[in-house]
């Protein structure tokens, strides 16, 4: 019981209790508590690591400073450690020294972080400057007793030159062009001479551009204040293909401690070289009659279409007028002496197939007319349709076959409207309306019989010499107001 309530209130400490973290600052002495004896101290640091960071100061220039991390041992002496001192000595053109302490805010109760992760610090603050060999050494405080060996570790950091990728943005650096991209360009004219291009900066004004293949082969000096584009041919005294390029420059800041700049000299491209933009116009001018004549083509096609488009609808225009119109309505009348199974049938059928015509008939409505009576059939049949046929029989006498004589010997005792219809419509056949709304039509030319010389006011067709003109004729409706009819037909 008492073990579990010792874990208990060991956990509630450790997870009450905040973590230990640093608070640094300069301490070039010897310290305070070196001067104190002490039973027990803490040992040494397990590791330390030095890598440099840029630091944005303002914008556009940086600071480079040392990031100095190390990790505590995980023993009991922990318990002991107040905090960590770190020493720095740099050795350039000349020497310092400089410490730096870093407090423990909190004691450790833990040899490890509640994570189980060792306790690990860092601390950036030393400054950094270029191609400058640095020691770093830490020992942690209370240190060992005097005549004591001090456990301590040490590293060894050498800061690089302006080409580094970290230390170019270093105000010097910039100053030496270390942020400056000449994209040098250098090729071979001829045996003797070495063309060198390349971009100036507004940092300096003097540029000095070498030629050497294991030895000195030719220089030259460019004068130039402004960011251009330039270009210099150097005079050579060896083979110069394949050869290194060096561009010295001569800056304000750095003189002739500048960053060089290095390329490699190829051959230039001939003369009868032709650019991109030639061959282009090359390509161009070899598919250009090809393209004409397509075009040519194109357009050929175009016009025999648009001409064989307006003659379909010229001689679409140019059918009859007849073929276009709606049926005309026709009533159709004949003595009875004509043979209605190959005169009248013959002749129905022609006007319904070749003249587009609704053909009415006697023969085909006798319940209506049984119904109606034969003068009020006959009367309503005139104001419904569009014309009004007579035909008439070229001969009394006309031959008929059997089937025609037995059909006349049957319908003898049925009326003969045609003598009806005539003496009806007589007072039209007088009327300016005759020429349009009646019609006689004969197989054969002749003269009409005196009984029906009203007829002859009307236009008469011989089928099949007139049968073109008759069918045009059949569509030419007319429309007569009942004022204009006659009342009577003094002639009849």
């Amino acid at each position: 019981m008492s073990i579990v309530l010792l874990s208990l209130a060991a956990l509630c400490w450790g997870v009450a209790s905040p973590e230990p973290t640093i608070q640094c600052g300069s301490e070039n002495g010897p310290s305070p508590e070196w001067k104190v004896q002490h039973t027990l101290t803490p040992g040494d640091l397990r590791d330390l690591r030095v890598e440099p960071v840029k630091i944005h100061v303002v914008p556009d220039e940086y600071s480079l400073l040392m990031n100095i991390s190390w990790m505590l041992r995980a023993d009991a002496s922990i318990r002991l450690l107040k905090a960590t001192k770190i020493c720095v000595t740099s050795k350039s053109s000349f020497q310092s020294y400089t410490c730096m302490r870093c407090n423990y805010t909190e004691a450790f109760h833990w040899q490890t972080r509640p994570s189980g992760a060792k306790w690990t610090f860092s601390y950036i603050g030393f400054p950094v400057e270029l191609n400058t060999v640095y020691f770093i050494g830490a020992h942690n405080i209370p240190t060992a007793n005097m005549n004591e060996d001090g456990p301590s570790l040490s590293v060894n950091f050498t800061s690089p030159g302006c080409l580094d990728h970290i230390m170019k943005y270093k105000k010097k650096c910039i100053e030496a062009g270390s942020l400056w991209d000449p994209n040098i360009t250098a090729c071979k004219k001829n045996e003797k001479s070495v063309e060198v291009n390349f971009t100036t900066s507004p940092l300096g004004d003097r540029y000095m551009a070498l030629v050497q293949n294991n030895t000195v082969l030719g220089f030259s000096t460019v004068w130039e204040s402004k960011l251009t584009r330039t270009s210099v041919v150097v005079p050579v005294s060896g083979e110069s293909e394949g050869a290194v390029i060096q561009l010295t420059p001569y800056f304000r800041t750095c003189g002739h401690d500048c960053i060089r700049r290095k390329g490699t000299v190829v051959l230039c491209p001939k003369p009868d070289s032709h650019s991109p933009l030639d061959n282009n116009r090359k390509v161009l001018g070899s598919w250009l009659p090809v393209l004409l004549l397509a075009l040519l083509v194109a357009m050929w096609v175009l016009v025999v279409g648009i001409c064989l488009l307006r003659r379909h609808e010229r001689v679409k225009t140019s059918f009859p007028a007849a073929t276009l119109l709606p049926p005309t309505k026709v009533l159709l009348v004949y003595p009875s002496e004509i043979c209605f199974q190959h005169t009248v049938c013959y002749f129905t059928e022609f006007l319904q197939n070749q003249c587009r015509s609704e053909v009415i008939l006697e023969k085909w409505q006798k319940k209506k007319i049984a119904e109606m009576g034969p003068v009020q059939w006959l009367t309503t049949q005139k104001k419904a349709v569009d014309k009004v046929i007579f035909l008439l029989s070229n001969d009394v006498n006309t031959m008929c076959d059997a089937c025609c004589k037995s059909e006349s010997t049957s319908s003898e005792n049925s009326q003969d409207l045609f003598p009806l219809a005539f003496n009806l419509f007589c007072s039209d056949l007088t009327s300016s309306t005759c020429p349009h709304k009646y019609m006689v039509v004969y197989f054969r030319e002749t003269e009409t019989k005196e009984d029906y010389n009203a007829l002859n006011v009307c236009p008469k067709y011989c089928l099949m010499k007139d049968a073109t003109v008759f069918c045009k004729e059949l569509h030419i409706k007319q429309h007569v107001s009942a004022r204009k009819k006659s009342q009577a037909c003094h002639n009849c």
